[in-house]
């Protein structure tokens, strides 16, 4: 199938659209109404090529697309938690830009960079493991 990303949704019947979650959140599930259509891709024999639409269910105009490359016979669940999973990486980069100065570099040179990066990518790991020995024992102001 062919066409723009919203007149392709349009056209599926309203029994396409089921209610699933798209993982854990802070105020627990966060569930949408999702639906799919097989695209046009590359020939493949051991995938397939997705558009996925995650609706709002309390605002129906407010609606995500998303290009999916899935194994063979992935379920309509099994893609809305990984569209999902978006949100936990976010976060995951979220965390160092604040904490550890991930987005305080100009980039100029690529090694440099590199080096900026891994370095603020280890101070984060090492913050989050001794955070998670520590537990509630330790309150470092500024740190989550």
């Amino acid at each position: 199938m062919e066409g723009r990303a919203d007149e392709v949704i349009a056209k599926l019947d309203a029994r396409a659209w089921r209610t699933r979650t798209a993982g854990a959140g802070t105020k627990g599930d966060r569930q949408y109404a999702w639906a799919r259509q097989r695209i046009n891709g590359l020939a493949d024999e051991d995938g397939e090529h997705w558009l996925l639409a995650r609706r709002s269910l309390t605002d129906p105009t407010d609606v995500a697309y998303f290009v999916c490359y899935t194994p063979n016979h992935v379920t309509l669940i099994t893609m809305a938690l990984v569209a999902g999973a978006r949100w936990a990486i976010e976060e995951t980069f979220q965390t160092p830009k604040g904490e550890t100065g991930l987005d305080h570099y100009q980039v100029r040179q690529y090694t440099g960079w590199y080096r900026h990066i891994t370095l603020s990518m280890f101070a984060h790991a090492f913050l989050s493991v001794i955070r998670a020995q520590k537990g509630a024992q330790i309150q470092v102001p500024g740190l989550w």
